[in-house]
């Protein structure tokens, strides 16, 4: 008989029942490492950053599953979303400690590609999860679907400006698969719709806060009016990080509740934006979920079980209208207990 892994419930009210159907292992995909006893089992989980509340969501959830399978989770993370070599070196720390599996979000699909060769060659079975990574050396990638969520980003902007206007993309940073593939779907929704005009799509603002501030301002400004208004309807950004600069810099001029503005992942600071009205729609993933599923499946893994090549974590958005519903509120508002 086949074997199968069942992924395990998290909390009733946090997402549905779900399991990791079994599938064929690609040509590609390490063998699976002796199966052991659970306690013997040490997961390394490389984050792309450990400040943002996405993260932390993520560790939450994969805390979690390490504790229902009563295995060891080291967490560890570079503190900026551009800072390669730090993943780099800990891939390299990992692989000299002998850890029975790494999960990893790449900060960069290309440059990570080696370490995690170099894992797979060591007999450390990697999972991807969050952000894809080019080639096929790894055992499974479990992430939203982003290039969905940025269409879904995409059409809401385009709803709540009442089908026509002028928009402004604001770019993440160059590299991230993850993001994007947002600003594509993202593109793609706008591209559908004759009576949008792209005014700018290829402006980058930076994978800190205050770089992405100064960016998005001086982005913005160059459509500001005689009178200080903007002759812009509305703009998207595709993570956490460049939603919340870009909501600081609307408030700060005046801008807020004058366009129409989509961001992407909740934090406290964001949700608060949706409320006041400062944002239309928030596009959120589930990484409570994400970070659960990437620890069950790789462990199912190294006990040898079958997993699947590809897992979504789903993706929604969520506007100040149902923000507070049943499934959406969990979203909005992740649970980070331990």
């Amino acid at each position: 008989m086949r074997r199968t892994v069942a992924a395990g419930v998290l909390a009733a009210t946090l997402f549905a029942p779900f399991a990791i159907a079994a599938c064929s292992k690609g040509e590609n995909q390490p063998a699976p490492s002796s199966a052991g006893s659970s306690t013997s089992i040490s997961i390394a989980m490389i984050p792309k950053g450990t400040s943002h509340t996405f993260w932390q969501s993520i560790h939450a959830g994969a805390n979690r599953a390490a504790k229902e399978l009563g295995i060891e989770l080291i967490w560890r993370g570079p503190l900026r979303e551009d800072d390669r070599d730090s993943q780099v070196s800990e891939i390299e720390g990992f692989i000299s400690r002998g850890v029975s599996g790494i999960a990893l979000a790449p900060l960069d699909e290309a440059a990570l590609v080696g370490p995690v060769d170099d894992a797979i060659g060591k007999k450390i079975p990697v999972v991807i999860f969050d952000s894809g990574l080019k080639g096929e050396n790894y055992v499974s990638f479990v992430a939203t679907d982003n290039f969905k969520g940025g269409q879904l980003g995409g059409e809401r902007l385009v709803e709540s400006m009442g089908g026509k206007g002028r928009v402004v993309l604001l770019r993440y940073a160059e590299g991230h698969d993850s993001t994007t593939k947002r600003e594509e779907g993202f593109l793609a929704a706008m591209k559908a719709h004759s009576t949008i005009e792209i005014v700018s799509s290829n402006q980058y603002v930076g994978t800190d806060v205050e770089e992405a501030y100064k960016r998005t301002e001086s982005i913005l400004s160059t459509y500001r009016k005689p009178d200080g208004t903007l002759s812009i309807d509305g703009i998207f950004c595709a993570n956490e990080s460049s939603s919340f600069a870009a909501m600081r810099v609307l408030k700060d001029n005046g801008w807020a509740g004058k366009l129409h503005f989509v961001g992407f992942d909740s934090s406290e600071n964001l949700v608060k934006g949706l409320q006041e009205g400062t944002l239309d729609g928030l596009v959120l993933q589930d990484p409570v979920k994400m970070g659960y599923l990437a620890i069950k499946t790789l462990v199912a893994h190294i006990k040898g079980e079958k997993v699947e090549r590809r897992i979504d974590t789903g993706v929604a958005v969520a506007t100040r209208e149902n923000m507070d519903k049943p499934g959406m509120k969990e979203l909005v508002h992740p649970d980070l207990a331990k």
